[in-house]
């Protein structure tokens, strides 16, 4: 079979629109909204920036690491709530803190190999409501004490290879591959 050139050549790829939520703080202003709203929110108005119709888009790759309570397919509530139809694919990916990073390199992917030619990519998360898991509830709480494990930290804060907050794991890797402040810096403002 012989080979053409976009068959070999991976396609050129183009960020068209972009848009964000506000930072809200931890059970401020925003914490009214699930992660799928803000979603929703932000995948709108990259679409309505760019002048997409959302008709025209072919799928949507979403990175969410806290879904505990949102329901089934954050990404798919996300797309629908901004006007994207049914028929679109929808993923929702969870790599922690690269969740929205993978979902993008996934997107690029998707428009290099051919397979589309418009997918919306990003992330979305709500903090503030995450809930707390009461682990025992479910085989039946009887006698004693039992314990809340905050969703919070167990799903989203905590590095459970290294046991310890993942707050430290910057300072961690830093420290087992010799690398300075000032290199970290120097790469950042690049």
């Amino acid at each position: 079979m012989a080979h053409t050139a976009d068959s070999v050549n991976p396609r050129d790829v183009c960020i068209v629109g972009v848009a964000r939520t506000p930072m809200g703080g931890f059970l401020g202003s925003l914490s009214s909204l699930p992660a799928t709203k803000l979603g929703s929110l932000a995948i709108a108005a990259a679409l309505k920036r760019a002048n997409v119709d959302p008709s025209l888009v072919q799928e949507v790759v979403f990175g969410n690491v806290l879904s505990a309570n949102l329901g089934q397919a954050p990404a798919r509530q996300a797309a629908l709530g901004a006007g994207i139809p049914n028929s679109v694919v929808c993923t929702t990916v969870n790599k922690v803190c690269a969740s929205g990073m993978k979902a993008v390199m996934l997107a690029a992917q998707s428009i290099q190999l051919g397979i589309n030619d418009v997918v919306v990519a990003g992330g979305m998360e709500s903090m503030s409501n995450t809930p707390k898991y009461f682990a025992e509830a479910r085989k039946g709480s009887r006698f004693g004490h039992d314990s809340l494990v905050d969703g919070m930290l167990k799903d989203g804060l905590w590095d459970v290879y290294n046991d310890c907050g993942m707050g430290s794991c910057a300072e961690l890797c830093a420290e087992k591959y010799e690398i300075t402040r000032e290199q970290q810096m120097k790469l950042m403002f690049r």
